[in-house]
This record gives structure tokens, sequence and C-alpha cells, in this order.
């Protein structure tokens, strides 16, 4: 890549050391010089040749503050922020995979859902025993959220469920 064509009016040495920070997101002066960068580029090919595509999801939140902040090239910081939301579709995607634990969140859902529906209870009325929202019970019955343990015991409790299914 060539990075002159970002930072004009550096010279080598400070071209240099630029690469070198752009390369390094523990630096201190990497997230300005990557806004620099990106507010001159829209091209993710070129920025993930310096970046791996994890460092850039990792650093984009500072670096959008700092952006919003410096409140210039609005247009390119829209364009990054589409590109970064990509990415973590693709990394959600990646990291959930379909298979046999999603098989056994659909079966506890279906469980809750019939344990309230036996007590004549809405999703809401449920939420609001167990202290969460009604978005959360219907992803729960669907399978589609993972809970922690205290939620599914006091999903539990509240439902008078003692058996859950297994493997």
């Amino acid at each position: 890549m060539n990075i002159k064509k970002y930072f004009w009016g550096l010279n080598e040495k400070a071209i240099k050391e630029v690469k070198n920070i752009i390369r390094n997101p523990e630096h201190p002066m990497f997230v300005p010089r990557f806004f620099t960068l990106l507010s001159r580029c829209d091209n993710p090919k070129e920025v993930f040749s310096l970046i791996t595509k994890e460092q850039f999801v990792e650093v984009w939140p500072k670096v959008r503050r700092y952006w919003i902040k410096m409140a210039r090239a609005d247009d390119f910081r829209f364009w990054w922020e589409t590109v970064y939301e990509q990415l973590l579709k693709d990394r959600k995607r990646y990291r959930h995979p379909r298979g046999e634990s999603m098989r056994i969140f659909k079966e506890i859902g279906v469980k809750i859902r019939d344990a309230r529906i036996k007590k004549g209870w809405s999703q809401l009325d449920l939420a609001q025993r167990v202290g969460i929202s009604q978005p959360d019970i219907s992803a729960i019955e669907k399978g589609k959220k993972n809970i922690t343990l205290e939620t599914l015991i006091r999903l539990c409790r509240i439902l008078n469920i003692s058996t859950l299914p297994t493997k």
C-alpha cells in the first residue's frame, strides 16, 4: 500500500513512522493516525493490508469516538461504520455455528414456552416475574438467546420446571 497518498505533506521519515504506528493499535498515536487514514481512504483492501479485520473491529469504537469529536468527513465515517457492521455480522455468523447447541436451546425454549402457557401467562408476565425483558423471553423461547445459568434457574423455579432436555 502506498501510504504517502493518504499522508501528504509528510517527509519520508514521518511516513515510515506512520506505517509503524498504524500497524500497532497499542501505540498512543494509533487512533489519530488511523483516523486520518480512514478519513482519506475508502478502500478496505488497502486498510486491511496494514491491520487485520479483527484488529479493525477491536479498534473501530475508539476511532469512531475520536472521529465524532473531530467532526470531519462524515461520509467516510459512515462508509467505515458500514464496513465495521458487516465485519461484526460476519464474525457473529462465524462464532455461532448451527448445530447441537442450537438444538438444545430450542428444546429448552419450547419447554419454557409450554410451562408459561400452562400457567396462562403472557411473555410480558413471565418477563416481569423473572426480571428480564419481554423480547428476551421471546428469543429464549425460540432458542435464539444464549442465557446465563442464573437466568435459566430463575425461569425454571418460577415455572416449576424440574427437568430440562439433554443431548
